[in-house]
C-alpha cells in the first residue's frame, strides 16, 4: 500500500499540531450543534403507547421510570432479520454491545431503553447470550388506538433513536437521530477513526492501496467473529 510520508519525530510533532487545530474546530462545531439541539422546539406525543416488559404491559410514560428524560433506541431484534433466532440484527447488536453502565445517564435524570418487535422471551434469551443488561421492551404492534410506536416515530423500517422529555404526565418529543447519526453511540468507530487505517471501509477517502471492504460485510456478532459468513445488510 502507498503510505504517507515517513518523517522525523520533530516533523511528526509539527504535523500533529496542525491537525490539533482541525480537531479543536471540530469539537467547537460539535458543541454548537448540541447547543442548537437544546433549542429545538418540542412536540407533544401520546403517553399511552403500549409495550410489553419483563413485568407486564407498560406505557411510554412508564418507560421514563420516574425520570424527566427518556431515550428510546429502536433495535431490530425480532423475526425476519439476518441471524434470527440465534441473534438480532448485526448492526443493532453492535450498537447494544456499546451500552455501558446506565447509572451515569440516570444521574442526569435520563433513562435509556431499547425497543423491538421481538417477544420478551426472545429478547431475554438473546440478551443472556450476548451479555446485555439494557432495559428492553416489546413494541405493541396492535394498539387499541392509533399506530404502533415505531410507525409513528419513523423507526418501523430502520433503526433510530428518539429523545423525549416529560412535564408531569405530558410527554414531548425533542429530537430524533437515525442512519449515520447513530454512529455517535458506537465508540468502535471513534477508536478506528483515530488509527492510520481508519474503519477500512470502501466509502472512506484513504490513500491508495489501503485495506478496505464494504460496510456491514465485516460486521459480525461479537460471539461469531471468525465463525460465520460475512453479515448480510439488515435494519
Amino acid at each position: 500500500m502507498k503510505t504517507p510520508p515517513i518523517v522525523t519525530a520533530q516533523e511528526w510533532d509539527a504535523a500533529h499540531r496542525d491537525m490539533l487545530v482541525r480537531e479543536k474546530e471540530f469539537t467547537r462545531a460539535r458543541d454548537e450543534l448540541a447547543a442548537q439541539r437544546r433549542r429545538m422546539p418540542w412536540t407533544p406525543v401520546r403517553a399511552d403507547y403500549e409495550f410489553d416488559g419483563p413485568d407486564g404491559t407498560v406505557t411510554l410514560l412508564d418507560l421514563f421510570d420516574g425520570r424527566r428524560q427518556l431515550i428510546v433506541y429502536r433495535a431490530f431484534v425480532e423475526p425476519g432479520v439476518d441471524g434470527w433466532p440465534e441473534h438480532g440484527c448485526v448492526g443493532c447488536s453492535l450498537m447494544a454491545d456499546h451500552i455501558g453502565n446506565l447509572a451515569h445517564l440516570n444521574a442526569r435524570d435520563t433513562t435509556l431503553v431499547y425497543a423491538s418487535r421481538g417477544s420478551q422471551a426472545d429478547i431475554a434469551r438473546i440478551k443472556a447470550r450476548m451479555g446485555w443488561h439494557i432495559p428492553w421492551y416489546t413494541i405493541n404492534t396492535e394498539p387499541a388506538a392509533g399506530q404502533p410506536f415505531d410507525v409513528d416515530f419513523g423507526v418501523d423500517q430502520w433503526h433510530g433513536t428518539n429523545a423525549f422529555i416529560r412535564d408531569g404526565d405530558r410527554v414531548f418529543r425533542t429530537y430524533f437521530i437515525n442512519n449515520r447519526g447513530d454512529e455517535a453511540f458506537v465508540n468502535t468507530w471513534s477508536f478506528l477513526d483515530m488509527t492510520a487505517l481508519g474503519r477500512q471501509e470502501n466509502w472512506e477517502d484513504s490513500p491508495e492501496g489501503y485495506p478496505q471492504s464494504a460496510p456491514y460485510e465485516w460486521w459480525d456478532w461479537h460471539d461469531e467473529y471468525g465463525n460465520t459468513r460475512p453479515a448480510a445488510t439488515c435494519h
